[in-house]
């Protein structure tokens, strides 16, 4: 089987389908099919876009066919915690409806697709779709995650997920139990809370003082996601996920170890999640991201995958204007 790797959507319902058929799928029997291909989608369907439920209909349509496979992305996960309620009995959400670190920016984030669903039958029953999407998927020829495939962070992950890698009822709440004091986060050891969130949104660590920058948002950060599959990126000037002007200020510092993940040089590893912007590329000739910002007047782009071991540019597709 060979398969198309398509990045976050982010209710672009409209790019998802110009991009499909631009690839040669077409609508036959209430979903889009290829005659010899399958979709992998890299998770984040909801939240920013024009078209929340259109666009998941479209994956959910594929999926339910057998035309395309999908794992979770932090937007679904975060849909999940914001819809359940924390089993503490204080009557909160596990994502809390007020966030008490950015003001409202947790409804802020979710609003769209609150406003589609929000009262409404779907929202169960979307947030229980959600909920059968897998964490990951580790096929026999390449592998796919929203963000950051650890392998530490995976093994930990294996008793607390069911048998075809979903989160269970426990791991969902676990999966949310931030840890009270900062400074553990930055620590080797793993909880289930630094697992998932490791893996739906990589790696972060705390810049040294006093660097900070401004992320998509415009908030100011003092942490910073680095580039994990990059065996190279032990200092701070080079692993920092950000334009090379910002990161050429940052000193050469050697980064935590436990952000020291790389890649085995074995399958391809195909990630979404980090707003890439500009002329789609690799990150390496194994590792290849496929969210080029559609949400913020980016493209949506796949990589057509036909069982090289090497991954190479010219297979990453979008639609061109």
């Amino acid at each position: 089987m060979n398969y198309d790797i398509i990045g976050d959507i982010h209710g672009h319902a409209d790019a998802l389908e110009a991009l499909l058929g631009h690839l040669g799928y077409r609508q036959t029997s209430g979903a889009w099919r290829h005659p010899d291909r399958q979709a992998l989608f890299v998770g984040d369907f909801i939240d920013r876009g024009p078209k929340q439920l259109e666009s998941v209909d479209v994956v959910r349509r594929m999926v339910d066919a057998g035309s395309a496979q999908a794992v979770m992305g932090n937007h679904e996960f975060n849909a999940i915690a914001w819809f359940t309620k924390d089993p503490d009995g204080s009557g909160e959400y596990l994502r809390r409806h007020r966030s008490t670190k950015y003001g409202d920016s947790n409804r802020r984030q979710h609003q769209l697709f609150l406003n589609a669903v929000e009262g409404t039958p779907s929202h169960e029953e979307l947030v229980t779709w959600f909920r059968t999407l897998p964490l990951f998927l580790d096929m026999p020829e390449l592998r796919v995650v929203h963000a950051c495939w650890h392998p530490a962070a995976l093994a930990y992950l294996r008793p607390h997920l069911t048998p075809d890698n979903r989160l269970t009822d426990e791991t969902i709440v676990l999966g949310n139990q931030e840890p009270v004091n900062e400074a553990e986060k930055d620590t080797a050891e793993l909880t289930v809370f630094k697992a998932v969130e490791a893996v739906l949104k990589g790696i972060e660590v705390p810049l040294p003082v006093p660097h900070k920058f401004y992320d998509k948002d415009r908030r100011e950060r003092d942490r910073v996601r680095v580039s994990w599959w990059d065996n190279e990126a032990t200092d701070y000037r080079r692993a920092a996920m950000l334009p090379d002007d910002e990161r050429a200020g940052f000193p050469q510092t050697p980064v935590p170890p436990y952000a020291l993940i790389g890649h085995d040089g074995g399958k391809p590893v195909f990630v979404g999640h980090y707003w890439l912007t500009g002329t789609p590329e690799l990150l390496s000739n194994k590792v290849a991201c496929v969210d080029y910002s559609v949400a913020k007047g980016g493209k949506l782009v796949a990589y057509r995958w036909d069982d090289e071991p090497e991954l190479d540019n010219s297979k990453l597709e979008w639609v061109r204007p």
